[in-house]
């Protein structure tokens, strides 16, 4: 198989805590705690819990403090990937191999484009004269049931990106909103009002203005991540008070 992020040599261990965001301290199979880099600003529900079974990645560079990197972890017997911005990656690839037909036939692709004094964008997509923006979100909170939801604690930020596409979309260009599912046993995805309600509104009102919302399966194992097949973005009035 090809995939579109993989992994080399990943160590598997027991969870023992994540904390201070960034830190986990992990149990390796010969009995050695370490302590690896946490690449995930999120609450990551459901993916922190002691006694978990989780997968690492070594570094032998000696300018890093953390010779390890939590990749995966094991949530409800399904595998989760951590390392949220590798759904860039994975969206990429997706992207490239025509997975969304109303988002193929670009000319080409950059990544990271700056839109604004203090904004990036994911994905400039050029089709000729014309602009498509993408940005990308790592859904890792899987509820159960197959339901997927975003986010996993109160983001400003993630509020932010999406009033900025509707902005884009207001201007007249075209922007999209893709949700790369990191957790394998999600199968659509919805808004987490609960969590955060304005994120919620904001999100169905950008998608009334005309912004594009796609979701994304992902395999996960760890020998590396590939973008499967289109997700069920569901009923976004499902994570909307009426």
């Amino acid at each position: 198989m090809t995939w579109h992020w993989g992994f080399d040599n990943l160590e598997q261990g027991i969870l023992q805590r994540r904390y201070k965001r960034f830190l986990a301290d992990v149990k390796l199979q010969n009995g050695e705690i370490v302590v690896a880099h946490c690449p995930n600003t999120g609450a990551m529900k459901g993916c922190q819990q002691t006694g978990s079974r989780v997968w690492l990645s070594p570094s032998d560079n000696p300018k890093r403090k953390l010779a390890w990197t939590l990749e995966l972890v094991e949530d409800q017997g399904s595998l989760v990937c951590v390392h949220s911005v590798l759904a860039n990656r994975v969206v990429e690839g997706a992207l490239k191999d025509g997975i969304f037909p109303e988002l193929s036939g670009f000319d080409t692709l950059h990544r990271e484009v700056k839109l604004g004094a203090n904004t990036r964008v994911d994905f400039r997509l050029a089709v000729g004269a014309a602009s498509i923006w993408v940005e990308v979100k790592a859904v890792s909170w899987c509820v159960g049931a197959g339901l997927g939801q975003f986010p996993d604690a109160v983001s400003v930020r993630a509020r932010k990106h999406v009033q900025e596409l509707a902005s884009l979309v207001s201007s007249g260009t075209r922007a999209a909103l893709i949700f790369c599912a990191f957790h394998e046993g999600i199968e659509r995805i919805v808004p987490a009002l609960e969590v955060d309600p304005k994120y919620a509104e904001a999100l169905v009102g950008a998608v009334q203005a005309g912004v594009e919302i796609y979701g994304l399966g992902v395999e996960i194992s760890p020998w590396g991540l590939k973008a499967t097949k289109p997700l069920d973005m569901g009923d976004l009035k499902l994570g909307v008070k009426q």
